[in-house]
């Protein structure tokens, strides 16, 4: 029989590295080599039950009823320590938040709240804490904080619910704060133990170690490995680190928000806060996106690190990085959470690793789109482009990562580079017509490829839906069948591309009568069949769908000189103007109109005017084409 002291430290080391079974069995032993530690024995073997009965059902609402019953025991036991036997042997307390947490895996979240009442868990003082009673003070004020949350009975006041709510808020913080300490003290821990084990080699604390994919969504089911189940934070602590500052976004205190986000991020990595940092990384990003503009945006600011007990260890160094302002701190926090996706990706195609694959994947998918929001908006995109090109990498198969990467090059000017993606994406997916709309486009916009455009157009044609009007595909082959035409020498081949032009084109109006590119692109046609009258008709129509469309100004400018009313035509011009100053085509129009109605010295002023225009938005990409040839002769 071993003596009691020994038993007693096994048993703390089982506890936190919850082997509850084994607690068990050390806990009957205590008991019979010591009636003293009956109590202590009894509390063991509730909080044993407790939590072996929530690693395998978690405490979400699909399992309450199966707790109500699983838990009898339990709670029998450890009700039975908050007696005065227990308070004497100082294990009260923690059989109070334990009853609390029972009564949360139930659904009872007013008798949870009343056993935190009992437990006096406000007043507590800070002191040093064992690693297992570190997490039952992480989980408890996480727990309080879902029970005030999940609370059906409103406050009575509007006092009542910012007390409420402000205790709320400190709840979630507090958990915050221990649980992050918690997960930095169980790596020192393993750490250690490993140290002595191997004979005091050394060990880093970022070792690569390959992560479990279900890190972020808790599985209900046992882990590969022991040391993975051990090492879990918990469905209890990952929900409050997650929710803490989206409960201050609620309450409307977005900067309060932002900040508990920095410190969370900047709180020293543990291998479980892995996959939560990615979260917490994009999570933040997107809130600067979407919720914080230029002028009320704070850039972080580097403090003295706090030295409190229950405070996490913070990341503290002469030369970190601070982000400046919005865009550096965004494009930082997306980068960081790139890094951390693309470590977790799976490359193996095998059956066994779709779900982990599946995983990842969505991770990666939603920093990028993340990221193409944000360096779109700066105009970083030769950024995007190079991380699209490393996202390929594990993307095999994904339409959404290639049709994105196709979308970055067009905005990078790199069309041909462009068009080879996208055909890659349309043969990902057979049903989309989206990238052969973006393909037939590219074709006809900017490689000249007029008849690869059509053949695109077609094909997405054929893939709408029956229920979806297809008429941006009808438009597209319209476009194709103009384009055909206007390239056509001999006349028998240019009427028949018109007419298939006109009947494309017509269709594609009477799909969708509100579209104005529809009408637009139907009145060029019957202005180049000199029908001059009906286009009139079709680009009024177009210009009272969509006013400011400059094309369309610029069209129905033309028509009117057509018309012979070029007095009516510079009135249309200069208003056009207004809304389109730096517009080439419209200032072209109207140096031509005022040399013909009114002087060539007020023409001459239009025509220095659009050279300036014309200087400021392309002498510069002149110049270094000019460059390029002349590196390349000999």
């Amino acid at each position: 029989m071993r003596n009691s002291t020994k038993v007693e430290a096994l048993i703390e080391s089982c506890r936190s590295e919850g082997k509850w079974q084994k607690v068990i069995d050390l806990s009957e032993e205590l008991k019979t080599g010591s009636p003293n530690n009956e109590c202590l024995a009894t509390f063991l073997v509730g909080e044993a039950r407790l939590e072996g009965f929530l690693e395998e059902s978690p405490p979400i609402e699909s399992n309450f009823v199966k707790a109500r019953s699983g838990l009898q025991e339990a709670k029998r036991c450890l009700s039975l320590v908050t007696r005065e036997n227990g308070q004497k042997a100082g294990i009260a307390l923690d059989a109070y938040l334990l009853l609390a947490k029972l009564c949360y895996a139930c659904g009872e979240y007013e008798k949870s709240l009343e056993n935190f009442v009992k437990a006096e868990l406000n007043t507590l003082a800070e002191k040093e804490l064992t690693l297992r009673s570190l997490r039952i003070l992480a989980e408890s004020y996480a727990i309080k904080g879902l029970c005030l949350e999940n609370q059906t009975a409103k406050p009575s006041s509007k006092f009542k619910k910012a007390e409420k709510e402000s205790e709320m808020i400190t709840c979630f913080e507090r958990s915050t704060d221990l649980g992050l300490l918690y997960l930095q003290e169980q790596d020192v821990a393993h750490y250690s133990a490993t140290t002595n084990n191997t004979g005091g080699s050394t060990l880093t604390i970022n070792t690569n170690v390959q992560q479990s994919f279900s890190n972020l969504t808790i599985s209900s089911s046992a882990p590969a490995t022991p040391l993975e189940l051990n090492r879990r934070m918990g469905t209890i602590l990952e929900t409050a680190l997650q929710r803490a500052p989206i409960v201050l976004i609620k309450a409307g205190k977005l900067q309060e928000a932002i900040n508990r986000y920095r410190t969370m991020l900047n709180a020293i990595e543990t291998k479980t806060t892995q996959s939560l940092r990615l979260t917490l990384a994009r999570q933040l990003a997107e809130v600067l996106l979407r919720g914080v503009s230029g002028t009320i945006y704070s850039p972080p600011t580097q403090k003295k690190q706090s030295s409190g007990l229950w405070k996490p260890r913070k990341y503290a160094a002469h030369n970190q990085f601070i982000p400046r302002n919005q865009q550096e701190e965004t494009i930082l926090l997306l980068l960081i959470a790139e890094a951390l996706a693309v470590k977790d990706t799976v490359l193996s195609q095998s059956p066994e690793f779709r779900l982990a694959r599946t995983h990842a994947m969505g991770n990666a998918t939603a920093v990028y789109d993340l990221l193409t929001l944000a360096t779109v908006r700066w105009g970083l995109i030769q950024l995007l482009n190079e991380s699209f090109e490393k996202a390929l990498k594990f993307s095999f198969g994904e339409q959404h990562v290639w049709r994105q990467y196709g979308i970055s090059l067009m905005a990078a000017g790199k069309h041909m580079h462009a068009l080879r993606v996208l055909q890659e994406s349309i043969k990902l997916n057979h049903n989309d017509p989206l990238p052969c709309l973006l393909a037939s486009k590219l074709c006809y916009e900017s490689l000249g490829l007029i008849k690869e455009g059509l053949e695109y157009a077609q094909l997405a044609m054929k893939r709408e839906s029956k229920n979806i009007r297809n008429t941006r595909s009808q438009l597209y082959v319209g476009i194709g069948y103009q384009q055909l035409a206007i390239q056509s020498i001999l006349k028998a081949e240019r009427e028949n591309y018109n007419k298939l032009a006109l009947d494309a084109l017509e269709k594609s109006a009477q799909l969708d009568s509100n579209d104005h590119l529809c009408e637009y692109y139907l009145s060029l046609q019957y202005a180049l069949l000199n029908n001059i009258s009906e286009a009139l008709a079709h680009i009024r129509f177009a210009l009272s769908l969509r006013t400011e469309h400059a094309p369309s100004l610029h069209l129905f400018a033309l028509l009117l000189t057509g018309s012979r009313r070029p007095r009516e035509a510079l009135t249309v011009v200069e208003d056009a103007l207004e809304e389109f100053p730096d517009n080439l085509n419209l200032l072209h129009i109207k140096a031509h109109l005022q040399l013909h109605l009114q002087d060539a010295e007020i023409a001459l002023v239009t025509v220095q005017r659009m050279l300036a225009i014309w200087r400021e938005l392309y002498e510069g990409q002149v110049n270094v084409e000019d460059e390029k040839q002349s590196d390349t002769k000999v």
